[in-house]
């Protein structure tokens, strides 16, 4: 899949700004710009050294385009891999891509999406998994997630899923070895051995499987469900969790008919926050839709804030509240329930005590707000962090957010249990060989040992041209 032609692309964000960052890669990369470049000093660039700067100017014959500044990277000392020139312009759109144009017509061709970082994986500079950490950290946006994109891409998953990879091959290799001394029916791999590495797999990788869990929502955002009946102060709520007037706020019941969704970071982790419809009977067609709306919210979030007007809680009305709170419940048995009374502030002490001890149940937390004068909205953000299992991340392990790498690990860890039992039940080496190479085989898909043009097609379509 290498190819020998050289690829330009702007590695800056699109669009106008104080600098732009046009980036070429290939054999020719170093000629092609030195074709287009004349230094204030008269440099040659194909004579210079590896990772120095040159100040000049990018000319079309006789017309100067603009007064840039050239890096210089020799392969293989190089993002790539290969002769790499950055190009620092002005940040003008019509200087972009005027000396974009002008690379084309002197021997390049424009880089397809991530191919820069496709070339650094061919070329040995990373393996397949950090290559995806790339684009993971490109697209984090938040304390956590970049955590764990930094700690992939320096090869913690890597180093980790190699050296298990290893300690498996030299196991299958005297497996092999048996085979070919059958009729003496001798041992090399020691079986007690073997079967403690097995052990010791399977442990790292359940681990690794397990993280997954956590990864994901660290990854994409812990969607939070803000649920309740009309006019309890959701969307207030909404409001000065985000600080700003994000969501309609009015004193008619009713008011969100639609599910409106909003991003916040908390201590470094990405929450996803959804004002829902009110929950109530209704003849109203639209509003129908919008309460149907908000139960299939609480199924897809991770967590769920049920909140009550407690200033009109009365005796009658409490029982109802609990009927809301165990419907809630028996549905969704697994997900975290914070109960979140609204309006606390028009309330005493003692009434603020009586309902918490009639609502608050084993598995639910009862917060008093006031959603209206941003009273224990710190409360109720640090009692969210609390439902995120952040040890991983403070201990640096490894945590896996990428669907491929949790398929590939699901069936590494199906292959190794069969290699267990294949021990167990003394299956003859061949048998067990087979299950070891779909192992070692699942294990390299991870790091790129194993691959195909289909593979990296899909992997590397996602990144951004110019990465």
């Amino acid at each position: 899949m290498l190819n020998n032609d050289s690829i330009v692309a702007l590695a800056t964000a699109s669009g106008a700004g104080a600098i732009a960052i046009i980036r070429i890669s290939g054999q020719d990369a170093i000629s092609i710009a030195n074709a287009v470049f004349k230094s204030i000093k008269n440099k040659d660039l194909t004579q210079q050294k590896t990772h120095t700067l040159h100040l000049g100017h990018i000319v079309d014959g006789a017309k100067t385009l603009d007064q840039v500044l050239v890096s210089i990277f020799k392969g293989p000392n190089s993002y790539t891999g290969e002769n790499t020139v950055e190009i620092s312009c002005h940040g003008s759109t019509y200087i972009q891509q005027q000396i974009i144009q002008l690379l084309l017509r002197n021997g390049c061709r424009m880089a397809d999406a991530g191919e820069f970082t496709l070339r650094a994986f061919l070329n040995g500079k990373l393996d397949l998994s950090q290559a995806e950490a790339v684009a993971d950290l490109i697209a984090s946006d938040n304390e956590a997630s970049h955590q764990i994109a930094m700690q992939q891409m320096r090869g913690g998953f890597s180093n980790e899923i190699a050296k298990l990879r290893e300690e498996l091959l030299n196991f299958a290799s005297l497996i092999e070895l048996e085979l070919d001394f059958a009729e003496e029916d001798v041992e090399f791999a020691d079986r007690s051995q073997f079967n403690e590495l097995l052990n010791r797999i399977e442990f790292v990788l359940k681990r690794l499987i397990d993280s997954f869990a956590v990864g994901n929502v660290i990854k994409n955002g812990i969607p939070v469900a803000i649920v309740g009946e009309p006019n309890v102060g959701k969307s207030t709520l909404l409001n000065a969790l985000l600080n700003e007037e994000r969501a309609i706020v009015s004193d008619i019941a009713g008011t969100t008919r639609d599910t409106i969704e909003d991003e916040l970071v908390i201590g470094g982790i990405g929450f996803r926050f959804i004002d829902t419809a009110g929950i109530r009977e209704t003849q109203d067609y639209v509003e129908s839709i919008g309460i149907k709306k908000t139960f299939e919210k609480i199924e897809q979030a991770q967590v769920v804030l049920l909140l009550v007007d407690s200033s009109q809680l009365t005796a009658e009305s409490l029982p109802n509240v609990k009927i809301e709170i165990e419907k809630i419940k028996n549905q969704f048995p697994l997900k975290p329930l914070l109960i979140i009374a609204n309006k606390s502030d028009l309330l005493s002490n003692e009434v603020l005590t009586f309902i918490e001890s009639e609502l608050k149940t084993e598995n639910s937390k009862l917060i008093a707000i006031s959603a209206k004068n941003k009273v224990g909205i710190d409360d109720l953000k640090n009692e969210l962090l609390s439902f995120v299992n952040t040890g991983a991340l403070r201990n640096n392990e490894t945590i896996i957010t990428n669907t491929r790498h949790y398929d590939s690990l699901l069936k590494a860890l199906n292959e190794i249990q069969k290699v267990k039992y294949g021990l167990e039940t003394n299956l003859s080496s061949d048998l067990i060989a087979l299950d070891i190479k779909e192992a070692l085989y699942q294990f390299g898909t991870i790091t790129g040992q194993v691959t195909n043009d289909e593979l990296l097609g899909n992997i590397f379509a996602n990144f951004c041209i110019g990465k």
